[in-house]
């Protein structure tokens, strides 16, 4: 076929399938079959060219007189493709028409016009456990309402101080249907709602005693049964084998009553949209400290507990220069053995490089930064590490998609402080308004949310936003970035706190703070924390947190069991506008999940997108004890160390943790789970690796589906 030809049928049109006309583009044809043959690697960029080629051709005879359809031309596609031999390609082709056909469908049934642009696994993930149903399980708002609803819940709030809810409607519902800005699941699930309950973490207390202890498993189940999360200390539980008076027994000891704990947990999907998620904290002077340690080496014990051990700055001394420490009673508050510190840091660390857990939690680095020292000492911290609270406390967190917070200037991209600023102070409103507008399950826990009105504003999308920067991760540029970043999200957050704080009024217990040495008034005792951002990352398209990329291309166990294979949609780009993409380095990069090692990637291209398993684990630590300097709560990071990791750099990266003054860390060895939710260089149960279109299905870096450990 002539290029005149095609150059005559490119300039004609086609009939969409709301029956309007459009301009033939014959790019659109040749980049679908191209996604179909990469699916079951049989071509590249040059067979899907020959073979569009041949569906315009065919168009062109039997198109003379009528404008062809979009269906029409599909159809011819499978016609070539068979013709070709191809019909394993014709098959892929068809299963992706069926499915963005059957999206189209649910979309109309729900009347979605205007949607915020989401991605496929976005709407799923929204479809089947956030946007509100009827009695008969059927969906009854689009992915626009949920947001509308959400933000007439929380700018309502504003009628209590006298203030017009209508402007903080228009500033909510934008950034979160923009995707700039969204809060904790909770929230997203519950406002105007029938549950109510809009926070995501809170810590309980757990006393020396049947009574406290089956109260806080009562409590624990009314909180997961609206979607929040749960952390306990369990250092003040009087150890296995010592006195119980009543009975003339022995304790069992807290890992036992742990046991109790998830056994509930198991049975109470939370909120009936996700698992439940709790941590557990032991210090490590408790004399069940070495049975803590090892409650989860076998694996499926204590699976909806993240575990951490409580350390103090004087038994890390004690492990630098290999002392003993004693273990105390907490019923007798007395000494009841002396240990030798460094065999307790070999099993800490053995078990976290064997298992995951326990990671670490650095208590005087917490009690150094308690905003209210005179309410009590903080003792342990939510599912996930990011919140370090009191006994009863909540917090409401959200985060600020940062991918989204860049302009062009002089044709490059750099960051826009104004827009970054702007959504900051949206998003602290939003925050302190959450607080007025939740329906507490418990009296105690709203009496320790409204007294000091705890919010955490953190950022996802970190990631992308480096690459689009042209940063590679593990870089001093990088931290420096992080630096500026946190630090000027943190001014802004405060700012807009101190100017609530005059326009409402303080938190109550603020004549208690640190605050009040520093400012006249203080709507929040904290308003930064760094969350994992799991399910609302996938909603926003970005990558979780301040995590890294974990592949360039990578398997997604997705819900309800299926998996599908992912390829970062920046880096499809990339490659498209430098002209290295095809079908077979698509085909490398899945087996690998990486392309360090791949020769038809540029080196500047390999060394922005550098994945987690590839960063020197230093670099994930020095990451995160950056953005900690600015953040008020903690930061939920995770440590990936590949799978051939060593023990002694185990011990080396929580040292450095200690070191770089984080408040806890947590670390992961790649595959020493046997169930984990993402995977790279795997093939499916039918020996094929499966491709979803970057373009339009993913969603970065983050997990498509309820996280086994924290939900």
């Amino acid at each position: 076929m002539s290029k005149g030809k095609r150059k005559d049928l490119d300039k004609s049109q086609i009939r969409k399938r709301d029956g309007s006309l459009a301009e033939f583009d014959q790019r659109k044809i040749t980049d679908a079959i191209h996604k179909a043959l990469v699916a079951v690697g049989a071509g590249n960029g040059k067979s899907a060219e020959n073979i569009s080629d041949k569906v315009v051709k065919t168009l062109e005879k039997r198109f003379k007189e009528k404008i062809p359809s979009v269906e029409d031309i599909q159809d011819i596609v499978i016609e070539i493709l068979e013709e070709e031999g191809l019909e394993g390609v014709a098959r892929e082709y068809s299963e992706y028409r069926e499915k963005k056909s059957e999206i189209r469908d649910l979309k109309k049934k729900l009347g979605i016009e205007d949607e915020p642009k989401l991605t496929v696994n976005a709407f799923e993930v929204l479809r089947k456990r956030y946007l509100l149903k009827d009695e008969r399980g059927e969906i009854i708002e689009s992915p626009s309402e949920m947001f509308r609803r959400v933000a007439k819940a929380i700018s309502d709030v504003d009628k209590r101080y006298d203030e017009s809810p209508e402007k903080s409607f228009r500033q909510f519902f934008e950034a979160m249907s923009k995707l700039e800005f969204l809060p904790n699941s909770p929230t997203l699930f519950n406002a105007n709602a029938p549950l109510g309950q809009l926070s995501a973490c809170f810590v309980l207390p757990v006393e020396d005693s049947l009574e406290s202890i089956f109260t806080a498993v009562k409590k624990t189940a009314l909180i997961e049964q609206t979607g929040g999360g749960v952390g306990f200390d369990f250092s003040k539980i009087r150890p296995r084998g010592d006195l119980v008076k009543s009975t003339k027994g022995v304790a069992s000891g807290p890992v036992s009553f742990m046991r109790v704990f998830d056994t509930v947990t198991e049975v109470i999907k939370a909120g009936g949209k996700r698992r439940g998620a709790m941590m557990g904290v032991l210090r490590v002077d408790h004399p069940d400290i070495e049975e803590f340690i090892e409650a989860k080496s076998e694996e499926g014990i204590l699976s909806n507990f993240n575990l951490s051990v409580s350390v103090t700055d004087e038994f890390m001394e004690s492990v630098k220069k290999g002392e003993r420490y004693d273990l105390i009673n907490p019923r007798t508050d007395s000494e009841a053995d002396k240990v030798e510190a460094r065999e307790i840091w070999e099993k800490i660390t053995k078990n976290a490089w064997s298992t995951g857990d326990p990671g670490l939690i650095f208590l005087d680095e917490i009690d150094k930064h308690n905003p209210t020292p005179e309410l009590g000492e903080i003792r342990a911290t939510n599912p996930c590490g990011e919140v370090p609270l009191l006994p009863n406390e909540p917090c409401n967190l959200g985060s600020i998609n940062v991918s989204k917070m860049v302009k062009k200037s002089e044709g490059e991209v750099e960051i826009d402080w104004e827009k970054l600023g702007r959504v900051v102070g949206i998003a602290i409103h939003f925050l302190d308004n959450v607080i007025d507008a939740n329906d507490y399950p418990i009296p105690e826990v709203e009496e320790m949310a409204k007294g000091n009105r705890k919010i955490g504003l953190g950022v996802m999308g970190w990631a992308e936003l480096l690459i689009r920067l042209g940063i590679p991760y593990d870089s001093e540029d990088a931290t420096n970035l992080a630096d500026d970043l946190m630090k000027f999200i943190s001014k802004k957050a405060r700012e807009k706190s101190v100017e609530l704080g005059k326009t409402r009024g303080s938190f109550p217990n603020f004549k208690k703070s640190t605050w009040v040495e520093e400012f006249e008034s203080m709507r929040n005792a904290t308003v930064t924390s760094i969350a994992p951002t799991g399910s609302i990352s996938i909603i926003a398209g970005c990558s979780s947190g301040i995590e890294p990329l974990f592949s360039v291309a990578f398997m997604r166990n997705v819900l309800e069991g299926s998996k599908l294979f992912e390829v970062n949609p920046w880096f499809e780009r990339i490659a498209k506008d430098r002209g290295f993409y095809s079908a077979e380095l698509m085909k490398k990069i899945a087996e690998r999940g990486s392309v360090k090692n791949v020769d038809d990637v540029p080196e500047d291209v390999k060394r922005i997108f550098v994945t987690s398993l590839e960063i020197e684990p230093e670099w994930h630590v020095r990451m995160q004890s950056t953005f900690q300097r600015h953040v008020d709560n903690a930061v939920s990071k995770t440590v990936n160390l590949p799978n051939d990791a060593t023990i002694g750099e185990v011990k080396e990266l929580y040292k450095l943790a200690w070191k770089l003054n984080c408040k806890g860390i947590t670390i992961y060895r790649y595959g020493s789970k046997k169930e984990q939710v993402l995977t790279v260089g795997k093939e499916d149960d039918e020996g094929k690796l499966k491709f979803t279109s970057a373009e339009s299905d993913y969603s970065g870096g983050s997990m498509s589906g309820p996280c086994p450990a924290c939900g």
